[in-house]
């Protein structure tokens, strides 16, 4: 079959993509829907994912893509814009000053370092005085720690701050070359696992939501792996 051709349907949800940087599949199929009935173009319900790959074929000279990741909170499908020509966090400098990013790095070793994918508030404007490129005064720090919420770089739990989805969908090669020696793949999805449980035995991890799905179908639960009884508690 002939390539789909881009159509104003095609331009406007990515244009509400652009703007939100992530979106639900659920919203995105609503979106979708949206989109061809308000631009008048035949509209294919159960086609979101073909109405993508004419984005993405599309995108492939600007060097984006329109890509599909999971949330490592529920497990909810999700799909977000990303830039695939810059790798680094140079992504985001267009947004932040270079103080800005060196805090965002340092937060972000910080909670890749953890245990269990967060990093508290107080760990985190702690490092506002340990700065290379100029000292950030904890009000600052906190403004701006604020802001990397807001734009979904992060996200906050009661005090405990990790990586947003969004992140993870953009950051995902990143992360895992510049962080070999502890960034781990999922061992069920096979995707960058940040909030994860580690296998006592064998030290494979797995997402909380596949894990809870893993373990669900067994009488006990023992690591994919090694085939050790899972020692961390299933969600």
């Amino acid at each position: 079959a002939m390539a789909a051709q881009m159509t104003d349907a095609h331009r406007r949800f990515l244009q509400v993509l652009m703007s939100k940087g992530i979106t639900e599949v659920s919203e995105a199929r609503k979106l979708h829907h949206h989109c061809c009935e308000t631009e008048k173009v035949p509209y294919a319900q159960g086609e979101l994912d073909d109405f993508i790959s004419t984005i993405n074929r599309h995108l492939q000279p600007l060097f984006m893509q329109v890509r599909k990741g999971v949330s490592e909170e529920d497990g909810g499908a999700h799909y977000a814009l990303v830039n695939l020509a810059e790798t680094e966090v140079t992504k985001m400098t267009s947004d932040y000053t270079e103080i800005e990013l060196e805090f965002f790095r340092k937060t972000m070793d910080l909670i890749i370092l953890s245990e269990n994918g967060f990093a508290s508030s107080t760990d985190i404007l702690n490092l506002a005085d340990k700065l290379k490129t100029k000292k950030m005064k904890k009000k600052e720090a906190a403004q701006v720690l604020k802001v990397f919420v807001e734009d979904k770089w992060l996200s906050e739990k009661n005090g405990e701050y990790t990586l947003h989805t969004r992140c993870i969908i953009e950051m995902e090669q990143y992360i895992l070359s510049n962080y070999q020696d502890v960034a781990m793949k999922c061992n069920i999805c096979h995707s960058l696992a940040v909030q994860s449980q580690v296998c006592e035995s064998c030290g494979i991890g797995m997402h909380l939501p596949c894990v809870r799905k893993y373990f669900k179908a067994q009488a006990e639960p023992r690591c994919p792996q090694c085939n050790e009884l899972w020692s961390c508690n299933i969600p």
